[in-house]
Order: structure tokens, then sequence, then C-alpha cells
């Protein structure tokens, strides 16, 4: 009877240790499966992150091999003390605030118009990804055609439909080169908003609208008080992934205006380039890109501790 018992009580024992070794072992093939891809941001991600911020604190310069040795922050008060550089941060902050603002509401209204029950919706829903997919570089290119003073469309078609008197050179003008990039710019990154909008549209219950519609809200009430909150969750995310990608974004500028003209499109992103290839000097280049990441590094944990404090509410 003894021995009956004993063989009872070490059987739960022998399983837990089982589960326990099975555990192990997946926990082992996961972290397998893992290596590669830490790996791969280890040597592709962090380190040159971690290069950029030390070469920062140090004097670095392309063309002259002496200028080395310990700077401090000598590159940061270079960068400080630039005249450019309180403008080219508010042309970041004008850049990044127009963009995502033209792009979540342009995303939103196409989203809407392709969620309701028209003909040759799959067509338009097609269509609509077409700027998206266009390369940077070849969308900038054909837009500074459009917008060409001497031959463009677009101010071909503006000047018959009596918009303007006369063509202007929109990329050419101290007060609207920043403001055409931001257009452009808004032209190709709203298909993303669409998309994804239209996939939390389409998981909007129905039941909820038509309960609505039975009380008596009409379709902005509805759309207000029973749309949005579900939309709530992907626009909070869209929105901040777009604030760091539009604020880094180096090539729509470049391309477009090269931060001209005299410096009244010039971006954080345009003047670590100016500073790293064309002053040759890589030790500011660092530091302003530094800079640049600790306040996309800000913005992400205000968001990651705001939505966690939202959560544990």
């Amino acid at each position: 009877m003894a021995a009956v018992e004993h063989a009872v009580m070490a059987q739960p024992a022998s399983e837990s240790r089982r589960a326990a070794r099975r555990q192990d072992h997946v926990r082992r093939i996961a972290i397998l499966f893992l290596a590669p891809a830490a790996a791969f941001l280890l040597v592709l991600i962090a380190y040159p992150l971690c290069n950029v911020l030390w070469v920062s604190f140090r004097y670095a310069n392309l063309v002259d091999p002496t200028t080395t040795g310990f700077a401090g922050f000598d590159n940061y008060a270079t960068i400080l003390s630039d005249e450019e550089f309180a403008p080219a941060l508010w042309h970041t902050f004008t850049w990044t605030a127009f963009s995502v603002a033209g792009e979540y509401a342009l995303g939103l209204t196409a989203a809407i118009a392709l969620a309701q029950p028209i003909r040759g919706r799959a067509i338009f829903r097609g269509i609509v990804v077409v700027p998206w997919v266009i390369p940077i570089a070849i969308a900038g290119l054909n837009w500074i055609w459009l917008l060409n003073p001497d031959y463009g469309l677009i101010n071909a078609w503006m000047v018959r439909l009596g918009l303007i008197a006369h063509p202007r050179d929109w990329l050419g003008g101290i007060d609207t080169a920043l403001l055409a990039v931001t257009f452009v710019n808004v032209w190709r990154s709203f298909p993303f908003y669409t998309i994804s909008l239209l996939a939390a549209l389409q998981a909007v219950p129905r039941e909820l609208h038509e309960a609505a519609a039975m009380d008596g809200a009409g379709p902005i009430r509805r759309f207000f008080v029973i749309t949005m909150p579900h939309l709530k969750a992907v626009s909070l995310t869209l929105i901040f992934l777009h604030i760091i990608w539009t604020a880094i974004n180096f090539d729509f500028m470049w391309v477009m205006t090269a931060g001209g003209p005299l410096n009244s499109s010039q971006t954080m992103p345009v003047m670590i380039y100016k500073y790293a290839m064309q002053d040759h000097d890589v030790g500011a280049a660092c530091a302003l890109a530094s800079m640049s990441m600790g306040f996309m590094v800000t913005i992400f944990f205000a968001y990651y501790y705001g939505v966690r404090r939202k959560g544990a509410r």
C-alpha cells in the first residue's frame, strides 16, 4: 500500500519535471530561431547607433584625418550656435505636422469613401495604392516636372482654371518650397493611412450603427460616437509611426529642393547630410543626429507610457 502511495505521489512530480524540460527545450529553440534576427539588429542597427553617439563626442573630419580626439560637447555647441539650426528645427516641425495631419485627413476621407458600397470599389481600392508604391526618387522627379513654372501641368491647369494669374515657381519660392514638398509627401503617403483605416472601418460592427440609427442618431453623430472610437488604436499607431518616419525623411526634401532656396526648406536630416558630406564635419553631423535620435526616443517613451497608463486605467 505504501509503495502504491509513493508511486502516485511520484507521478505528478515526474510530470512536472517533464513539463519543465519541455519548456526549457521550447525556450532554447525559440532563442535559436531569434538569434539571427538579434544578430541582424545588433550589427545593422544597434552598433551604428552607438557609433554615431560615440563619434558625436569626438572630432572627426572626412578629408582631414589629423582632426581627431575627444571633443566633449564641442560638437553639440557647434550645432546649437549655428544660425541655421533653429530654422531647420522649425522647418522639421512644420513639415512633420502638416504632413501627418494632411495624410491622416486625406487617408481617412479616402477610407470612408472606399468603404461605401459603390460600383468598381475594388478598382478604386487598387488605384489608391499607386502613389504609395512609387519610389520616392521617381515621385519627386515627376513632381518637379509637374510643378515646373515653364512647362509644368500643375501651373498650366491652375492658370486655365483662374486659380493663379501666371505660373509660379512653387519649388523655387522661399514661401512655397516647404509647403510644396509637404503636399507631395501627403500625396504619396496617404494610401498607407487609407489601407490601415479601411481595414479598421470594416471591423466596426454594423449592429452598432443600426441601433444608433434607430435611436435617431444621424450619420455625423454615429461617425464621432461609434466609428472614431473604433479607429482610435489604429489612428494613434499610424500617427506615431509617421511622426517618426516624416521627421527623419531625407529623400523627398533632398530630391525636390535640396533644402533650398536659401535654406527655406532645410530640415534636420538635410542639415545632417550637409554637415557630413559638404562640410565634412562628421562629429557635428553625428551630434545633430544624436539630438534627433534623442527626440525620437522621447516621443517613443511618451507614447509607450501613455498607452500603458490608459491600459492600466
